[in-house]
């Protein structure tokens, strides 16, 4: 039988594109002292901030009492890694790791992409995608958080506990990656992805508690945090303050949060939309009935993106995590997700704007900064609203037209290979 040939040229192109973005990315980290590209705000999250807990961390505990900790316990290996190149400084350690996750994530969705019935979409998305966000990826540790996201999820579809396991860590990273193991076929699927989750952050649990002082510092500071001015509240108070309210902008809980009358109902109501969001998520669980070999991968980009124009806080790195979330959708052609990829291009350019560019007119509350927040909260929503819709709309038949549950195979994206022959 004739089989697909993969032809090196596309792959040979991203490899070169990635090259010269990853270039292009890592210079203006080091030549950022222009206030468009932040005045040198950007990789002072790596060398202050992340050495700073570096410090501590390396003293076997975790920095408790400290406001502007609020990471689960895993995030504590990731910036103890830099450690492990002794012969760079932190921040020179730091980018090397983060560009090293960004590689590993550019080759696990090549390789998929050139698979059999796959696409090679993903892969391009993810290396045209992340520069849109400038020098920001390279000087926050999400694009380590999205790795372990990303290949969980296209690691599930073979082998659901390797999925389950990988799932765990990035949830004992940042929390979020849970969420990709939402869409897990009904079954056997589930309960060995789901069971493998749950054994496999309960031991890093054990091992960090046993490893560190105050492993739950965290969560004093994380319930302490108020709305953050790029959130959807944050945008609605700033836009306030042009019909009289008295709030106003303040540094605290390291980011820039609105303070004053009323914030508190703000908070609360995003806490509401974030509940409801996740009933909405139990509710197309438990009313799905038709999985493709996409469905894993819509529903977790649906669900991320949900926690997220529901959440008190919108940084700019949350873009990482919707972009490689996006491109693993993209490698596979039952995507139903494709113009919510779109959506996010569009909300990530568009983030850039806002920070580093125009981020003292955002904090400033002036009618340049709440235009902008309108424009990239208004595509995120738009998004988010898209995607879940297209999720449930894909996994449940037409009206009138019942059709049995079905489960992907493992490789189900794999045709037969008579109709992937080309002459």
């Amino acid at each position: 039988m004739n089989r697909l040939r993969v032809t090196p040229g596309p792959v040979l192109a991203l490899t070169a594109l990635w090259l010269a973005t990853r270039a292009l990315m890592s210079w203006l980290l080091t030549h950022d002292s222009s206030p468009l590209l932040g005045g040198g705000s950007v990789p002072r999250e790596v060398w202050r901030l992340y050495f700073r807990w570096y410090g501590v961390l390396s003293h076997g505990a975790f920095p408790a009492h400290d406001s502007t900790w609020q990471y689960p316990p895993g995030a504590g290996a990731v910036l103890l890694a830099p450690g492990l190149l002794p012969w760079l400084t932190y921040f020179q350690a730091f980018v090397a790791l983060t560009l090293a996750a960004d590689a590993l994530i550019a080759a696990a969705l090549v390789r998929v992409g050139t698979r059999p019935g796959r696409s090679l979409f993903g892969a391009a998305l993810w290396t045209c995608g992340l520069p849109l966000l400038l020098h920001v990826p390279l000087a926050r540790y999400d694009v380590q958080v999205t790795a372990l996201a990303v290949i969980s999820l296209l690691t599930a579809g073979r082998s659901p506990r390797a999925g389950g396991v990988l799932g765990a860590l990035g949830a004992l990273v940042k929390v979020w990656p849970a969420l990709v193991l939402l869409g897990t076929p009904r079954g056997s699927a589930t309960r060995r992805a789901w069971g493998s989750a749950v054994a496999a952050g309960a031991a890093g649990l054990a091992l960090l508690a046993v490893s560190f002082n105050n492993p739950l510092a965290f969560l004093r500071e994380q319930g302490g945090r108020g709305v953050q001015i790029e959130s959807l509240g944050g945008t609605a108070l700033n836009l306030a303050r042009h019909a009289g309210w008295s709030g106003r902008s303040r540094y605290q809980y390291g980011a820039i949060e609105m303070v004053g009358p009323h914030v508190h109902a703000v908070a609360t109501a995003s806490l509401a939309l974030t509940a409801a969001a996740f009933g909405l998520l139990l509710l197309w669980r438990l009313r799905a009935r038709h999985w493709s070999p996409a469905t894993p991968y819509d529903a977790a980009l649906a669900a991320v993106l949900l926690f997220t124009v529901t959440s008190r806080v919108i940084s700019p790195q949350y873009m990482i995590w919707l972009i490689g979330l996006a491109a693993v959708c993209l490698t596979s052609r039952h995507t139903s997700q494709r113009p919510v990829a779109l959506l996010i291009l569009a909300a990530s350019a568009m983030s850039s704007v806002v920070f580093p560019m125009y981020y003292r007119d955002v904090v400033a509350g002036t009618w340049t900064g709440c235009l902008l927040m309108v424009a990239r909260n208004g595509l995120l929503a738009a998004a988010a609203v898209l995607s879940f819709v297209r999720l449930w709309r894909a996994t449940r038949p037409p009206a009138g037209k019942p059709a049995p549950e079905t489960q992907p195979r493992p490789d189900s994206d794999r045709l037969p290979d008579r109709a992937l022959s080309i002459s």
